[in-house]
């Protein structure tokens, strides 16, 4: 998924980024509200992660401007301040997590994967397709009793799609979630990411909709207009 990363500290900001990029993420990490409003404006992120008190204003008042906006994209706050009215204050305003600093960045993982899968409307740590089951929180997928392994490229596409469930997703959200600001993209990338996972996990799990891009599922009985696995 595509991650914005809005945090000021040089040394956490680094490490946060490093890390969600390590879990197969892309990630784009600024330093001041402005970039942030200048990033959210161009990419439809799948999560912000946010810092309070940011050079130029507050992170606050930048969440409450998104929310005003309609704009519903699942925001976790990452703050020093640890007073319980704080974290009243960050939920009030839109939040849908908080995590205090120093925090462990297993724990951020989880807590991003947990508010996705809410906002994705399948709040179950563990996903079924077919004889599939996929975990991921924990990044594992076991078919038949044989785990199967994927790259963090490869699990950037998978999570794009499992957000959606039943519906297409093109090849620009894909994108998207491949690549950060200042990546190379190639016109064939997405293609060949999508055949890797289809390969792994077996080409009825990942369909083609013809021109408009991927969906998971199995196509519907007698309609060959939903989609061919290519």
């Amino acid at each position: 998924m595509r991650v914005l990363l809005i945090e000021d500290d040089a040394i956490l900001g680094e490490a946060v980024r490093d890390h969600v990029a390590a879990g197969g993420h892309a990630v784009d990490w600024v330093q001041e509200l402005d970039d942030a409003r200048a990033a959210t404006k161009a990419v439809n992120y799948a999560l912000i992660l946010l810092d309070l008190r940011l050079p130029d204003g507050s992170g606050i008042a930048f969440l409450r401007a998104l929310r005003d906006a309609g704009d519903r994209t699942p925001v976790i706050i990452l703050t020093a301040h640890d007073q319980i009215s704080d974290r009243i204050e960050g939920l009030n305003s839109g939040a849908d997590d908080y995590l205090v600093k120093p925090f462990n960045l297993g724990e951020l993982s989880a807590r991003m994967l947990a508010v996705v899968r809410r906002y994705g409307g399948n709040p179950s740590p563990v996903i079924r397709l077919g004889a599939l089951e996929i975990g991921p929180a924990d990044r594992r997928i076991v078919s038949d009793g044989q785990e199967i392994v994927l790259s963090g490229r490869e699990w950037a596409v998978l999570d794009v799609l499992l957000a959606r469930p039943g519906a297409t997703v093109s090849k620009g959200q894909i994108e998207e979630a491949l690549y950060a600001f200042g990546s190379e993209i190639e016109s064939n990338t997405v293609e060949v990411y999508v055949s890797r996972v289809r390969k792994k996990l077996g080409h009825d799990h990942i369909l083609t909709v013809r021109g408009v891009g991927y969906r998971l599922g199995a196509p519907a009985s007698g309609n060959s207009a939903a989609g061919n696995p290519t």
